[in-house]
């Protein structure tokens, strides 16, 4: 074992205003599970989160309901403590970023990047919301486009024709917050000088602190040079006030990464534990932040270049993942499988979802999904099926026929060291952050157990007095093989764990995961686990279309609230059938995607008509990542006129449905539709 390491670990902070989700529980349970492999190595661990709890959608939101913002944060915090509990995630300390000890720190902060002359100030104009009497970013104003004239569009891109544009140039604007027409109005902004650290960043961005999915990506940034990042809002907002102002706010994106630093001073403070010893600029400890690959800008730019400039230490490693879907596709409220947190716990186990994602998470930045047969069907082999059944199938004999003790004989050591050597390998693809080869490698030795007890036969053994004793070290080794597979489990499920360390009067230490237990009584057996039902999955997806009733609040940060999936926007005017077969849809096949340099919400896709390849430009960056689409089958418009575009020609229109930004989903044809197969 390596000598003992000082981590601290945390994972993005949930939003505080709306219910988790099983989007949140992919990165809260693999945080947790590299958490839970760290401390069973003995190192010194501390794991914390808090809530992100200031912004415009936090206030906006309290607000209907009529609660002061800071009584909805700690109320959702609450929701989000215990959910997180429910699903075995063990943090130090959950605290919030509205608290005493973020706000002297981002002050602090703050401070110093403006004494070491890394903070500016300049004058914008803006849109203004005359009967709030608030400034409105971007997505909170609607109107026409000015490019196609489609109506109801956001501020600053168009859903329709994927025109990008200033919120100035809408037509016919309104605020989306009092349906007034805003007008414009100058205000003094504050920027964090990005730029200065450029050289800084891009040998950092080499260091080996990122994937190399997240680094390359992010490299793209220096390519026209980094700009200054605007770190204020006007009041009225939900923040701190940036120091010697009363109407001036920190930006969330400001203040919700120092909530690391201030959750974990927290903590420090309750258990006399050093600050600075994790924080100082020459500390020694280890820093590992995870997160979901949609804030690496944040994490991977922003956010080391403020510690570099208030003089405090980068992190040791920037861990992204990937998006969850379901089924292949992004969680839907209107298929049931956007599943809330407490709607999973309702009908299903929580180590079966852990389980899940580990057998599947990588090191990578790949999607996770979630396919809900499979889940059925990998809980039932592996954990039921596989492991389970090894305990299943000796410990009766232990417990009937031999007075509950093991024997205390040895065989097949071979076997044992099979088992035992494995540890290391084992440890490694844990650290390493790849579960996925963790569990393969953990349940091909499960599977060397069961053939072990199926070539022994102990239920045969047991019969024959001259064999039985035989029947009892089969089983009593069996039981040890069992034992070293739970401990290799415990990160992954640790309440099954403890219930194993119950029946077989073991801590299950990891540290002496080789010493057999020999001459050593145990329990009596009791069920481990449930094979899981798939009814009771269809019936959570049930539950989770039955929510669509209830309105769901926004989740990202600066992001305003759309209407719910389920609000139907009124049929169009009726038209003709010689209107409609004006329209070529046909079959396309996404054959690459990427960004567009300048564009903050398009895509540039090229697609396979069958043959013939078109090039689009759609409106999609806030729903989907290049990678995600690429081999996509979709619907397209193929006979569109050719629209050209500031960023090139876009020759068609691709297929989307939902009421836009992060809620939007291609259309998708069913398994069998070729590229170039006409719609009708």
């Amino acid at each position: 074992m390596t000598d003992t390491r000082k981590i601290l670990v945390t994972c993005a902070l949930p939003y505080a205003n709306g219910s988790l989700h099983l989007g949140h529980l992919l990165e809260h349970i693999q945080t947790d599970i590299w958490v839970r492999f760290q401390k069973s190595r003995g190192n010194t661990t501390y794991f914390v989160c808090a809530s992100d709890a200031h912004g415009t959608p936090i206030m906006l939101k309290a607000a209907e309901m009529g609660l002061k913002p800071e009584d909805m944060v700690s109320a959702i915090q609450q929701e989000h403590m215990h959910d997180c509990s429910q699903f075995l995630v063990e943090f130090d300390n959950f605290h919030s970023t509205h608290s005493d000890e973020n706000k002297v720190l981002a002050q602090h902060i703050y401070t110093q990047l403006d004494k070491n002359n890394f903070i500016s100030r300049r004058t914008i104009e803006q849109l203004f919301d005359p009967e709030k009497e608030m400034f409105l970013p971007d997505r909170y104003v609607k109107g026409e486009c000015p490019k196609c004239g489609a109506a109801d569009q956001y501020g600053d891109n168009c859903e329709v024709c994927g025109s990008t544009y200033s919120p100035v140039e809408l037509k016919n604007a309104r605020s989306i917050v009092s349906n007034a027409s805003p007008v414009l109005k100058e205000s003094e902004h504050y920027f964090f000088e990005l730029g200065q650290f450029q050289d800084m960043l891009q040998g950092w961005l080499k260091s080996g602190t990122l994937q190399e999915q997240t680094s390359n990506k992010l490299s793209e940034w220096f390519e026209e040079g980094l700009q200054a990042w605007d770190i204020s809002r006007d009041s009225p907002y939900f923040g701190f006030n940036i120091p010697g102002t009363t109407d001036k706010y920190f930006y969330v994106w400001l203040d919700a990464p120092i909530g690391y630093m201030s959750s974990f001073e927290n903590l420090c403070n309750k258990e006399n534990i050093n600050f600075d010893e994790f924080w100082a600029k020459d500390s020694t400890a280890e820093l590992h932040h995870f997160i979901g690959k949609d804030i690496i800008n944040f994490h991977g730019l922003f956010w080391p270049a403020v510690l570099e400039g208030a003089g405090y230490r980068k992190p040791t490693g920037v861990h992204a993942h990937g998006f969850l879907t379901v089924n292949g596709t992004k969680m839907s409220k209107s298929k049931g499988t956007f599943v809330k947190a407490q709607t999973y716990l309702q009908h299903l186990e929580p180590e079966y979802l852990r389980y899940y994602f580990a057998a599947k998470l990588t090191s990578r930045v790949d999607d996770l999904d979630l396919n809900l047969e499979d889940f059925a069907q990998r809980v039932n082999s592996d954990l039921v099926g596989k492991y389970v059944n090894i305990a299943s199938r000796c410990a009766g004999f232990i417990t009937k026929q031999f007075d509950g003790k093991l024997s205390a004989d040895l065989i097949e050591p071979e076997l044992v060291t099979a088992f035992t050597d494995a540890a290391e390998s084992i440890a490694q693809l844990y650290e390493n952050r790849d579960y996925n080869k963790a569990i393969r490698e953990i349940m091909a030795l499960a599977d060397k157990a069961n053939q072990f007890i199926a070539d022994e036969a102990p239920w045969v053994l047991a019969k024959n007095e001259e064999t039985k004793t035989r029947a009892h070290q089969v089983c009593s080794l069996s039981l040890n093989l069992f034992r070293i597979l739970t401990i290799y489990l415990k990160p992954v499920l640790p309440a099954l764990a403890a219930k194993v360390a119950e029946f077989l009067n073991d801590d299950l230490n990891w540290a002496n995961h080789a010493n057999l237990l020999l001459d050593h009584k145990i329990e009596k057996f009791k069920p481990l686990l449930q094979r899981l039902d798939m009814k009771k999955i269809e019936a959570m997806v049930a539950a989770s279309k039955q929510n669509l009733a209830q309105k769901s609040p926004a989740k990202t940060q600066e992001t305003p609230a759309k209407p719910a999936s389920n609000e139907i926007e009124p049929i169009a005017d009726e038209i003709e059938f010689d209107d409609f077969a004006k329209l070529d849809l046909r079959i396309a096949k996404i054959i690459s995607a990427e960004h567009v340099e300048g564009a903050d919400k398009l895509l540039k896709i090229q697609v396979d008509l069958g043959g013939v390849q078109k090039q689009i430009f759609a409106g999609i960056k806030s729903a989907y990542q290049p990678e995600d689409l690429q081999g996509k089958l979709t619907v397209v418009v193929a006979n569109l006129k050719p629209r050209k575009m500031r960023f090139g020609l876009s020759e068609g229109m691709i297929l989307a449905a939902g009421p836009g930004g992060k809620d939007l989903w291609i259309l998708n044809p069913e398994d069998g539709a070729q590229p170039g197969m006409r719609v009708k």
